[in-house]
């Protein structure tokens, strides 16, 4: 894409209704604009960052043997009367009429839904298990919307929700989705800390929630510092192997690690002092297993090896996928914008000419962007008249990993310069050895898409 065709309204000055470090960011860097408290209009930057997460989070749920589905934004009241949660849920749902003056609501969650999809098409155990998902929007009528995306009133979300004969098959989709979403908050860039939580209005027994570090969090948590060097990394993860999954959520679950609401002094004070630590988090994501509260009351029930007629085990776990989009901000940052980790960046690379209108640059430039673009990679080039300055501002305010930058000097050099926004190390590279580097760090990232150059 080239900058001076983009829709991309950056700000110059700080935006005064942003109060961390995200919103400002996301508002300055033209990502979003405020249409109403705690809802946003995702602008074209920020719709591929957007993006570029949903596709991470679908294929490692697909991964995991997760089917991916879509249900509908509204739903009738009646499913949630079945639940006994429609009048039990609060004000945060947002309660509508339609013309015949039947009751519907904006899905803050699906657990009724997929419940009735369930019981309308399964009746044996030969069919299970199964977990189906879906990523929508969403709507909570917060009190007090606030920080941007990371706590709106409308959000993206990933909910799936698992169907299965006993409990100990409903917990093995409880570790398959614990190490699913491990698997994609590495790929994301972040470290995203499992911790012991309460369920909340979802209801059940198990449940973690997944938090990012972050002075902005909303949650305080309390965790053993050695449970911050724990990675899933690159193994290989069999999804059906009870065993292995399990051994993955005993690792990751054997420090302490606790959100306030379910935190015990007793079990904290116990750990050695120097690795004893309290700190704020961003919930990321949280999952459940809640057996039959659903399935029992709505009647989704199998027949079961013997012909008897039972209610399934459920469970349901969910991804803040806008919210992400936020978190990744605060994680990952300095004084001069946003860096985005190379999973999740919307353009692979600026493209930085530094005297537009000049033969030798314009050429060099064009062929850069042509060349990336052969080879799988989506760059950005500014080709605006603007002074240096003002791009080397852009460059660094929307945090684009990598940039090229092209001037007279160095193709007298034959060299062009390759900037690593992370790290601000610069090295001088020819135009075909810049475009082999770019090629190789992202064939970790999108092999499907990355040819070698």
């Amino acid at each position: 894409m080239r900058l001076s065709r983009y829709f991309l309204p950056v700000l110059k000055e700080e935006p005064s209704e942003a109060q961390i470090v995200s919103h400002r960011l996301m508002l300055r860097a033209g990502m979003i604009k405020q249409q109403a408290a705690g809802i946003y209009s995702w602008l074209p930057f920020g719709l591929k960052v957007l993006r570029r997460i949903e596709q991470i989070v679908h294929e490692e749920q697909i991964r995991a043997g997760h089917i991916p589905m879509l249900m509908p934004t509204l739903q009738p009241a009646d499913l949630w009367r079945e639940s006994k949660r429609y009048e039990a849920y609060g004000p945060e749902m947002l309660r509508v009429k339609d013309r015949h003056s039947r009751d519907l609501l904006y899905g803050p969650t699906n657990e009724e839904m997929i419940t009735d999809i369930f019981r309308a098409h399964v009746s044996t155990y030969k069919e299970l298990p199964l977990t189906l998902y879906h990523i929508q929007w969403k709507f909570r009528d917060e009190i007090r919307p606030r920080f941007g995306v990371m706590r709106g009133r409308e959000f993206y979300m990933k909910d799936g929700y698992n169907f299965d004969l006993d409990k100990d098959s409903a917990l093995h989709a409880y570790n398959r989705h614990f190490v699913s979403y491990l698997r994609t908050y590495e790929r994301l860039g972040l470290k995203a800390i499992p911790m012991r939580a309460d369920s909340g209005p979802i209801g059940g027994d198990n449940t973690h929630e997944f938090l990012v570090l972050a002075d902005t969090g909303e949650s305080e948590v309390y965790y053993d510092r050695a449970v911050t060097d724990i990675q899933l990394g690159t193994r290989q993860i069999d999804y059906e192997s009870q065993a292995q999954c399990q051994s993955i959520v005993s690792e990751f679950t054997s420090l302490y690690a606790r959100t306030d609401e379910t935190h015990s002094v007793s079990e904290f004070s116990a750990i050695p002092m120097e690795r004893q630590q309290r700190a704020r988090g961003i919930e990321v994501g949280q999952i459940f297993y809640f057996g039959t509260k659903y399935s029992e009351p709505m009647g989704a029930v199998v027949q079961n090896a013997n012909g008897q007629a039972v209610p399934v085990h459920m469970g349901s776990h969910g991804i803040g996928v806008s919210r992400l989009v936020g978190a990744i901000i605060e994680a990952s940052h300095d004084e001069k914008g946003i860096i985005w980790p190379e999973g999740v960046t919307p353009f692979h690379c600026g493209i930085v000419n530094l005297k537009q209108g000049d033969d030798a640059t314009d050429k060099t430039c064009n062929w850069i962007y042509a060349r990336s673009r052969q080879f799988g990679l989506e760059p950005l080039y500014d080709d605006r008249q603007e002074r240096a300055g003002a791009k080397f501002a852009t460059s660094d305010l929307i945090g684009l990993p990598w940039c090229i930058t092209v001037s007279p000097r160095g193709l007298n050099s034959g060299v062009v310069e390759l900037t690593c926004r992370k790290t601000s190390n610069r090295e001088n590279l020819s135009v075909d050895a810049v475009i082999e580097r770019l090629s190789r760090i992202y064939r970790a990232h999108i092999p499907s898409q990355i040819a070698t150059a």
